[in-house]
């Protein structure tokens, strides 16, 4: 078995021995059909009985070869499929000899007419042929792929081209993407673009990354949400906005984390947050009934999700009580909470605030249970700084999660306009950060000032759309559907 250094040193033999003959990379192609297109051709004129002999000319990868004395069959594939081609010495006289310096992998340009082997294969008979790239290092094993999953994600290019389920996910995320754009803009949402680099995170609890602008001599940080520019839009006069952008939180990677991703954040002015949730409602079946073709999804564990059926409502203590058996009301001080959830076995970091704390007994006990779509709503003031309190219930906000399978899809709000109330909250936030709290909202002066103009009544929503992509197409970890997820340093 010939090492890796030997297979390329062949394969660089071979691009010389090519070039000998001419360009082996040229700048362009005279393809005149796709391999789809060309087998639709030849299927549309056997149904009507007609001969097909039209000349077209295809291109693509080299994935399988067969050599056998005068004749060759060869595999290639481009983004509509594969299509097998047909070499014969006797009508390639004078390149017929160059087969042997083709490999897997290598790009070709092909002409001639199309037939069907006794096998019933549709099949391009050559006529003339190029190599228009050469490529220098083998691919996977064509069974195999790669099978190692840190391969899969670090060399994505190589797992995109033995993988179909691969190409399958990475096809899929822009038409559910694209389903999203559809519904908010037959709403009427303008879609919008707001700063990456910002003087302050703001709009989230998370730690944020932070880099240098050299010519205005000031630390930006990378946006950990799209909240506070989106809601600016509404006070100057917007009353639906919509973005779909990247944002970067400096946190843990893992199955359903990545430093860096995409968040769907939407406002409505004159709404609150149950009109939201009817619209999520109505976003998450347009989003299966566009992907699927109905209302259901299915796990790759057997799991259904029901979009049409399956939807459910609790509020947040409600889901505690019934879940964990513990009624936060009960327990004011910190103490207290980290006692209820030791005697069910969660022990809570010394440095957790109350609200850190009844999070995790939420994400321990709680949300596992939340397979079908499950509306948690109005939760403790103390969780969501950026939210209306409850006009008869100032201890809680007009908040929703939406869960399902265990996981957060959706965040809205009621949001809070009232700048006095923001301004107290704030400030209370960054009382928490000069005890050690990292993961707090920070005070933003400026969306404060613009604040104080008037923001009218709005509702809010956030959802990532890794995770909705995850969930749509049944994957049990967000790399799988995130092209290149963040990775460690490779260790070479």
């Amino acid at each position: 078995m010939p090492s890796e250094e030997e297979l390329i040193n062949n394969r660089l033999q071979k691009r010389l021995d090519l070039l000998k003959q001419g360009d082996v990379y040229p700048a362009r192609v005279d393809r005149t059909h796709t391999a789809r297109d060309a087998i639709t051709i030849f299927e549309t004129a056997e149904d009507k009985n007609e001969e097909q002999n039209q000349e077209i000319t295809v291109v693509g990868r080299v994935k399988s070869q067969r050599v056998m004395g005068k004749m060759a069959f060869i595999h290639i594939e481009d983004s509509s499929g594969q299509i097998q081609l047909h070499f014969s010495k006797d009508k390639l006289s004078n390149t017929f000899e160059n087969l042997k310096l083709l490999d897997v992998g290598d790009f070709l340009q092909i002409t001639g007419t199309l037939f069907k082997t006794r096998t019933k294969e549709i099949t391009l008979s050559v006529k003339q042929w190029f190599v228009i790239t050469k490529s220098l290092r083998p691919l996977p094993e064509k069974w195999h792929g790669l099978t190692d999953i840190e391969s899969r994600y670090r060399q994505r290019h190589l797992d995109l081209i033995t993988n179909e389920r691969s190409q399958e996910i990475a096809l899929t995320r822009p038409k559910i993407v694209q389903a999203i754009r559809e519904f908010f803009w037959k709403k009427e949402f303008i879609e919008v673009e707001t700063p990456v680099l910002q003087q302050e995170a703001g709009g989230a609890a998370a730690r944020p990354f932070t880099t240098h602008h050299n010519a205005l001599n000031r630390d930006l940080h990378l946006r950990i949400s799209l909240e506070l520019y989106l809601k600016r839009l509404l006070i100057g006069g917007f009353e639906k906005v919509f973005e779909i952008g990247r944002v970067f939180r400096n946190e843990g990677v893992s199955t359903r984390h990545n430093p860096e991703f995409t968040l769907l954040e939407s406002y409505e002015a004159y709404v609150d947050y149950k009109h939201v949730a009817k619209m999520v409602k109505e976003l998450l079946q347009h989003i299966a009934l566009n992907i699927s073709g109905g209302h259901k999804i299915e796990q790759s564990d057997g799991t259904i999700i029901d979009f049409e059926k399956g939807w459910h409502e609790i509020t947040y203590r409600q889901a505690l009580i019934d879940f964990a058996d513990i009624d936060y009301t009960e327990h004011n001080s910190l103490t207290s909470l980290k006692t209820a959830a030791k005697n069910k076995g969660l022990n809570i970091p010394k440095d957790a605030s109350w609200a850190t704390a009844l999070d995790s007994i939420m994400s321990t006990f709680v949300e596992p249970h939340l397979i079908q779509p499950t509306f948690v709503f109005d939760y403790p003031t103390e969780l969501s700084p950026l939210a209306k309190r409850k006009s008869d219930n100032p201890d809680l906000v007009e908040r929703f999660e939406l869960f399902i399978l265990g996981s957060e899809i959706a965040n809205a709000y009621s949001e809070l306009n009232d700048p006095v109330d923001q301004r107290i909250r704030m400030n209370e936030q960054a009382q928490k950060a000069s005890l050690g709290d990292s993961e707090i909202e920070l005070i933003d002066e400026e969306f404060l000032e613009a604040l104080e103009h008037g923001m009218p009544p709005a509702g809010g929503l956030g959802i990532g759309i890794d995770r909705l992509v995850q969930l749509f197409l049944g994957e049990q970890s967000i790399r799988e559907i995130l092209l290149f997820p963040a990775l460690r340093q490779r260790q070479e």
